[in-house]
Parts: structure tokens; C-alpha cells; sequence
């Protein structure tokens, strides 16, 4: 599925850019271009930046 049909860069790339580090969506867009184009995507591209942080291991101090 196409995550930014402006700039034709489907859901797997956004993805790959969240895990390579890409935290912002003005990350995503330096690294794939993803909304840089109209911006209808920014929203699903925080989607998929906060569904991949929320399901991220919490580290926990133990003592």
C-alpha cells in the first residue's frame, strides 16, 4: 500500500525509515520523501511512527 502516492513511496519504505531511525515526520521526509508532497499522508505516517514506539520494549532499572 502506498503511504505517499505524491512521491509514490509505499508503507514497507516509511517503515524501513522508522528502523532505521527516522523519529519525526520531517525525518521520514529527508530520508524518503514521504509527505513533502500535499501532506495528506503526515497523518498516517505518525500513525505508523507511534505504532512502531508503542510497540517497543520499555527498558526497566531494576534494584
Amino acid at each position: 500500500m502506498y503511504a505517499c502516492i505524491c512521491h509514490g513511496v509505499q508503507d514497507h519504505e516509511v517503515r524501513d525509515c522508522i528502523r532505521a531511525g527516522a523519529r519525526t515526520e520531517e525525518a521520514i521526509g529527508d530520508a524518503c520523501e514521504a509527505g513533502t508532497g500535499c501532506g495528506n499522508c503526515l497523518d498516517r505516517i505518525t500513525d505508523m511512527i507511534e505504532h512502531h514506539f508503542a510497540s517497543e520494549p520499555v527498558a526497566v532499572a531494576s534494584g
